[in-house]
């Protein structure tokens, strides 16, 4: 149950961040944060991460749908399998993300992305992404770190 919560924790927060700054936010406006740390923007990514595929985004759409799928039910498997609770966290939050980036997909045709980092390396403050993009990054190094478990 509390894989469960936190899965509709992600996606609900995610999504209502998304349609806040569609709704909030113009396309070229900027809003500093944390200090400056954090820099708020609206930009629609019509790729995959870093706008691979953008100019293929059906192909993109599709990819996302079957992935979000096969991770579904890795997860719905996983939760039948003692233990590993590192790999059940992992896809947990892989799919919150996850299902919150195809929904944008297939709704908005683009995926809504809304923070970068304001660090010294300029091209990773270049990087635009959302929360969704940040679990499903985590994600995948706790699924990781859990199949690196079962091989030592």
């Amino acid at each position: 149950m509390r894989y469960l919560t936190v899965f509709i924790t992600i996606l609900g927060l995610d999504l209502g961040i998304k349609n806040h700054i569609e709704d909030h936010l113009e396309e070229k406006e900027q809003r500093s944060k944390c200090g400056g740390f954090l820099l708020i923007q609206k930009y629609h990514n019509k790729g995959a991460f870093l706008n691979a595929g953008q100019k293929m985004p059906w192909l993109v759409a599709v990819l996302s749908v079957a992935l979000t799928l096969l991770l579904t039910i890795l997860f719905a498997v996983s939760l039948t399998k003692a233990g590993s609770s590192t790999l059940k966290w992992g896809l947990t939050m892989l799919l919150g993300g996850a299902y919150s980036n195809t929904y944008d997909r297939l709704r908005r045709k683009y995926v809504v992305d809304y923070v970068s980092l304001q660090v010294p390396v300029k091209k990773l403050r270049q990087v635009v992404f959302n929360i969704g993009d940040f679990c499903i990054m985590a994600g995948a190094a706790l699924v990781v770190i859990a199949s690196g478990k079962n091989y030592t």
